[in-house]
């Protein structure tokens, strides 16, 4: 047998298909992976070039060869029941889905156990994945961030603490939202407002906090009208029914959450004042908490969605050696509606 008789062709590439259908490569990567953001024309163009060169996309091979799992974790450490009664972790899940759908990689979800964390930082540590996106409402979790000298990681909400200044992530102006929320609500002829907020170990908790008392102080008013929830909407109406026993007049009420908005109606309404006539209300989150409420919920809207296409924005370009800021802060709008 000669030596011309032994020899195999060349195996086709990407490149070569893209150069057939006379595309990028990465549109090609698009059309293989079925993502829904190229023509008709060009998939056609696409399928054609493929099936001429013979062509078989093969990830298990890329994979080894570039040492990658084309795998991205997203790490959420809360509770199950959590993850899927809050609206928020869907639209983050549905942000970072909506950006990866045009790359290679495969998203798992990991449900992280606060009783076993171990468990979560040793798979991440394995091989199993390329990098990871953690997203909670814990300030705490960024305790994930030793792990990001080995591994690239993005974080959804920035740390609390000074000792984790170096991780990569992604937030929201709370500080700015709060203020508008509130600046809202005195420009509504109320000044006697009071807050709900968060856990003060959750940034957003502590940020939110900071905005109201900046735009009460700014106007010269009480900042001691303040009591603390979880998020949920029964604590929600647990603070509020606080704040209304203590007998001290309430014509304004900024909630940290639409969550905890909808449960401090309850406790409005149930000693028959009206909103917005007795208490004006605004939220924050803008879900449909909020939309559903009545009267629909004056709220900050964060457009959260956009906050998981940019977290996966940001970590693939950590994986693939591109430069991208360390922070990144992306703005608030507010919603005005029935309640203020």
């Amino acid at each position: 047998m000669t030596t011309e008789q032994s020899a195999h062709p060349p195996v086709p590439t990407l490149e070569a298909v893209a150069a057939l259908a006379g595309v990028s490569r990465a549109t090609v990567s698009r059309v293989v992976n079925g993502s829904t953001k190229v023509t008709p024309e060009v998939i056609e163009n696409v399928t054609k070039a493929i099936a001429d060169l013979n062509y078989v996309p093969n990830r298990a091979a890329r994979s080894l060869a570039s040492r990658r799992t084309l795998v991205i974790a997203l790490v959420v450490p809360e509770s199950t029941a959590k993850v899927f009664a809050d609206p928020f972790f869907a639209s983050i899940v549905q942000g970072v889905a909506l950006h990866l759908a045009d790359t290679d990689y495969t998203l798992n979800m990991v449900i992280s156990s606060e009783i076993n964390p171990d468990k979560t930082r040793r798979y991440l540590m394995g091989g199993n994945v390329d990098g990871a996106l953690v997203v909670s409402h814990h300030s705490g979790d960024h305790s994930y961030a030793q792990l990001g000298s080995s591994l690239p990681m993005v974080f959804g909400g920035r740390p609390l603490s000074d000792a984790e200044h170096n991780s990569y992530f992604v937030d929201v102006d709370n500080i700015s939202g709060a203020a508008g929320a509130t600046e809202h609500l005195i420009e509504r002829g109320r000044h006697n407002i009071a807050l709900i907020t968060g856990p003060q170990d959750m940034p957003a908790g502590v940020d939110r906090l900071t905005g109201w008392r900046r735009a009460m102080e700014a106007h010269g008013l009480d900042c001691s009208l303040i009591e603390y929830g979880d998020f949920s909407p029964l604590s929600g109406m647990e603070a509020m029914r606080r704040l209304l026993a203590t007998g001290r007049l309430i014509d304004g009420l900024f909630a940290t959450n639409d969550q905890m908005a909808a449960g401090a109606y309850s406790a409005i309404l149930e000693t028959g004042r009206s909103i917005p006539g007795d208490i004006a209300v605004v939220g924050y989150d803008d879900d449909y908490f909020g939309i559903t409420a009545t009267p629909p919920l004056t709220t900050v809207h964060q457009p959260s969605i956009g906050m998981g296409e940019r977290m996966a924005q940001v970590l693939v370009k950590r994986i693939e050696g591109e430069p991208v800021d360390r922070v990144t802060l992306l703005p608030t709008e507010l919603i005005v509606r029935q309640s203020s």
